[in-house]
C-alpha cells in the first residue's frame, strides 16, 4: 500500500514560474511527487498545512564544505590565500572524524530550517559526511577533497586513490540519496600527473568530477606560469570537462572558456557571497547563462559565507549579477531562484528543483505571513529579493518531512548545536599548538 501525503491549502510555484492554487501529492515511500491540483488532501495518508504559504522546489547548495560551520568566525578578512594557508589548512589538518560527523550534522541542521534539500560536498572523513546525511533525510553528492601539493609522490597517489575509492563506495547510499564524486580540489593544486592518471579511471567508472576552477587570479597566474595556458584549457586537456562535470566559482573567465564550458555541458556553481568576502571577484553570470551553461548557485564553507542560508545566495547572485554586467536586467528574480532550484539540482544530477508529477518530492514551504513579504505584487520576486531562510516553515525530502512548522525532526538541535560548540573549541585548541 503506498503511502501518501498532500501538502494542502497553499500557493505552488510551477515549472513555468506561475503560482497556482494547489494541493501537492507526494508518494512519500517512492519520494516522489504524484500529482498538483485542488482538492488532494482527501486522496492522501498525511497532510502537511501550507496556509498563506508558497511551496517551491526544494534549493540546491551546489558547492559546499559541510563541516567548516565548525569554523564559522574563525577567521574573517583576509584574502583566499592568507586565509587557507595561515588558517583554514592547519585547523583541517586538526579535523578528526567524528568533527567531521558532528560538523555536517550541523551544517544539515541549517540547510534544512532555510529549506535545502540537496546538497554538494567536497571534504574530508567522507563516511561520517554520508552517515550525517542519511540521519539528516536529505540528499547529497559528495567526494574526497584531492591536494597533491606539499605530498610527496606516494601520499599525493593515495590521495587520489582514496577519492576514487570513496566515490565508489558510497554512491548509492542513504536508499539512494547519496550520490558521489571525484573531487580534486583545483588545477593549481593537484599536480598534471595524477590528473593524467586518475582522471581517465573516474571517466571509465562513470563517476562524476567536481572542482574548483578560476576562483581568484592568482590561481589563473599560477597554471599560466605552470603550464601557458589559462586554466579552463588546461583542465580540458587533461580531460576534466565533460557534461557530468560541475565546476566551483568561475570568477574570471573569459570568453573562450565561457565557450569551452558551454560546449562541454560543464556546470558552473557560482558562490557570490564567499566571493565577495574573500575579495575573489564578481563571476560572470549573466555571460554564462547567455552562453547556455547550466549556473547552479553554492554557498561554499560556513567559514567564509559565513551562513549557508541559499536565500540570501539567491538574493546576492541577483544582485551580483547586475553590477558585474552593469545591467539592472541582468541575473532577475526568476532566473537567480532557477539557478538555486533548477540549475543546482542539473549540476548535481538529481531529478529535483521543480515541483511536477514524476520528479523528486523535495519542497520548501515559504510562510508568507511576515512584514517583509508584504504586500504581495509578485511572490517570484519575493523569494528572490525579501525571503529569509527563517522563513520556511516546513521542508520535505525525498517525499519525508524533514521540518514540520520550523522543528527539525531528524535532530535534538540543541544537542547538535552544544556538540559543534565543543568539537570547534576542542579543534582550535589542536591546531593552534
Amino acid at each position: 500500500m503506498t503511502d501518501t501525503l498532500a501538502v494542502t491549502d497553499g500557493r505552488v510555484l510551477t515549472p513555468e514560474f506561475d503560482v497556482i492554487e494547489a494541493d501537492v501529492l507526494i508518494d512519500a515511500d517512492a519520494g516522489e511527487i504524484l500529482e498538483i491540483g485542488p482538492g488532494l488532501a482527501g486522496d492522501a495518508d498525511g497532510t502537511l498545512d501550507a496556509t498563506d504559504s508558497l511551496v517551491m522546489p526544494g534549493l540546491v547548495n551546489a558547492h559546499g564544505h559541510a563541516t567548516m560551520t565548525l569554523l564559522r568566525g574563525y577567521a574573517d578578512d583576509k584574502t583566499l590565500e592568507d586565509w587557507l594557508q595561515e588558517d583554514i589548512w592547519p585547523a583541517e589538518a586538526a579535523l578528526t572524524p567524528e568533527d567531521v560527523g558532528v560538523g555536517t550534522r550541523l551544517a544539515a541542521v541549517e540547510l534544512i530550517r532555510s529549506g535545502t534539500t540537496a546538497f554538494a560536498d567536497m571534504y574530508f572523513h567522507v563516511g561520517e559526511v554520508v552517515e550525517a546525511v542519511r540521519e539528516a533525510g536529505v540528499r547529497a553528492r559528495v567526494g574526497h577533497g584531492v591536494v597533491t601539493v606539499g605530498k610527496d609522490a606516494e601520499a599525493a597517489r593515495d590521495d587520489f586513490a582514496e577519492s576514487l575509492a570513496v566515490a565508489e563506495e558510497y554512491d548509492g547510499a542513504a536508499d539512494g540519496r547519496v550520490r558521489t564524486a571525484v573531487m580534486p580540489h583545483a588545477p593549481h593544486t593537484v599536480g598534471t600527473e595524477f590528473f593524467e592518471e586518475f582522471v581517465p579511471k573516474a571517466r571509465e567508472a562513470g563517476i562524476p568530477l567536481h572542482f574548483h576552477l578560476n576562483e581568484t587570479e592568482t590561481y589563473l597566474d599560477e597554471i599560466d606560469a605552470e603550464a601557458g595556458v589559462r586554466p579552463t584549457e588546461y583542465a580540458d586537456d587533461l580531460g576534466l570537462l565533460a557534461e557530468d562535470t560541475w565546476v566551483a566559482h568561475g570568477v574570471h573567465l573569459d570568453a573562450a572558456e565561457i565557450e569551452t564550458l558551454a560546449e562541454r555541458g560543464t556546470a558552473v556553481a557560482h558562490c557570490p557571497a564567499s566571493n565577495m568576502k574573500l575579495a575573489s571577484g564578481m563571476a560572470p553570470v549573466q555571460e554564462l547563462l547567455d552562453a547556455g551553461v547550466t549556473v547552479a548557485l553554492g554557498t561554499d564553507g560556513a567559514a567564509s559565507n559565513n551562513d549557508l542560508d541559499l536565500f540570501d545566495e539567491i538574493r546576492d547572485a541577483a544582485m551580483i549579477g547586475k553590477l558585474a554586467a552593469d545591467d539592472a536586467a541582468a541575473v532577475d528574480a526568476e532566473t537567480a531562484v532557477r539557478v538555486a532550484t533548477e540549475g543546482g539540482a542539473r549540476a548535481l544530477g538529481f531529478d529535483s528543483g521543480r515541483i511536477e508529477a514524476g520528479a523528486n518530492a523535495d519542497l520548501a514551504v515559504v510562510d508568507l505571513d511576515a512584514a517583509h513579504l508584504t504586500p504581495e505584487h509578485d511572490l517570484v520576486s519575493h523569494l528572490a529579493y525579501a525571503a529569509r531562510g527563517s522563513d520556511v516553515r516546513h521542508t520535505v525530502c525525498d517525499g519525508e518531512v524533514l521540518m514540520r512548522d520550523g522543528e527539525v525532526l531528524a535532530f535534538d538541535e540543541a544537542d547538535v548545536r552544544e556538540r559543534a560548540q565543543e568539537h570547534a573549541e576542542a579543534l582550535v585548541e589542536r591546531a593552534e599548538e
